[in-house]
């Protein structure tokens, strides 16, 4: 078997280890992610999607070195080309992919073909294993998971102006998108011009990620994505039998109201013996019913009423995706490549979250002026 060869990068060249110790900070986030996360895992595992392997033909870059640079696009909310000029630029980012002082970062289109690799073989697989390798990683470093996992979905925009979508659809042309559908998002209560408050419901035209999130370390451990009109309810299950695959201590799983359905108990409490914390809609327990009790009793127990208050968490982790790293919006077409946004953020979120935990050091937003 011929060795594994990639394009030659001199961090710890007198221009490279020696100027980063004087201008890194040793508390510089980037400094402490390297630290945690073994890299060299993901090389072995990401090198196979390679024509060749790294054994024949040009040497590639080391596959992590681009995995670092896309993680640095979704840290910052950047696009190819302005991860290119910001790695270039920025002497933390540099060191953080493992390149010299004066050497140039990979450039765009290289990580355009990266993701392309991702996600040749059409599913997300790869993403999946990524997502879960972080997870033991987490588990390995002595992060402690808690017993309750809480579940729900986000929803993203599709990078689609849906005015000029029905025009073109007059045309006879396709949608721009085609793989995006239209979702609710809320209902919300509103004044009529005769003074009457009634119950409207939002829309969004989009994608939806179903995450699955655990409440002790606020880590995201699975994650699916599906078109904006995708009900939540066919993605509860899946998640599940994930988080428990990864050897998780799942003793409870949550979810909002609109999980509410009688299969769903089911699954969780006779087929997987777990507890249910699914929120229940007002009818179970307010029709006249005489099998209601049930509800009740669930309703009752330690575990729904723990469940209940742990679900705000899994809130603030989507306001912390779309506000901080681009998950409001879609960046590309396509259910696959909003699959491979969702991990990506997915990842970016836990590895901020794993640093925090691990080190007491915080990711910093700092501005970026790149155009």
């Amino acid at each position: 078997m011929a060795r594994k060869r990639y394009i030659k990068q001199d961090r710890n060249s007198f221009f490279g280890e020696y100027i980063y110790d004087k201008i890194v900070p040793e508390g510089h986030f980037f400094r402490k992610l390297n630290g945690i996360v073994e890299w060299e895992r993901f090389t072995e595992r990401l090198i196979e999607l390679y024509k060749g392997g790294g054994e024949y033909g040009r040497p590639p870059y080391d596959p992590a070195v681009i995995l670092k640079m896309l993680l640095i696009s979704y840290l910052y909310n950047l696009s190819e080309r302005q991860t290119e000029m910001y790695v270039n630029e920025n002497m933390p980012a540099k060191y953080f992919v493992g390149m010299a002082i004066d050497q140039a970062a990979p450039d765009h289109s290289t990580m355009t073909y990266f993701k392309k690799r991702l996600i040749a073989n059409g599913n997300l697989g790869i993403f999946e294993m990524m997502l879960a390798e972080m997870i033991q990683i987490g588990l390995e470093k002595g992060i402690e998971f808690g017993n309750i996992q809480i579940i729900d979905s986000v929803h993203s925009i599709a990078d689609v102006n849906t005015k000029k979508d029905r025009r073109r659809e007059k045309k006879g042309k396709g949608p721009r998108d085609p793989d995006a559908g239209w979702g609710a998002k809320h209902k919300r209560k509103v004044k009529t011009e005769a003074g009457e408050t009634i119950e409207q419901t939002e829309y969004f035209y989009g994608y939806k990620a179903h995450v699955s999130l655990n409440s002790e370390n606020h880590l995201i451990t699975s994650v699916l994505s599906s078109s904006g009109n995708a009900w939540d309810g066919h993605h509860f299950k899946p998640l599940v039998e994930h988080d428990l695959c990864q050897g998780l201590p799942v003793d409870t799983v949550g979810a909002d109201r609109g999980y509410d359905d009688h299969d769903l108990h089911y699954f969780l409490q006779e087929e997987k013996k777990l507890h249910s914390a699914i929120l229940l809609k007002k009818t179970r327990t307010q029709k006249k019913d005489k099998n209601k009790e049930v509800w009740f009793e669930l309703i009752a127990t330690p575990q729904y009423q723990q469940g209940k208050k742990e679900r705000y968490k899994i809130e603030r982790k989507f306001g912390e995706a779309k506000l901080g790293h681009g998950l409001a919006r879609c960046r590309y077409l396509g259910t696959l490549k909003f699959g491979l946004q969702a991990y990506m953020t997915a990842m970016v979120l836990n590895l901020k979250r794993m640093v925090r935990i691990l080190t007491g050091i915080g990711f910093k937003m700092h501005p970026i002026t790149v155009s």
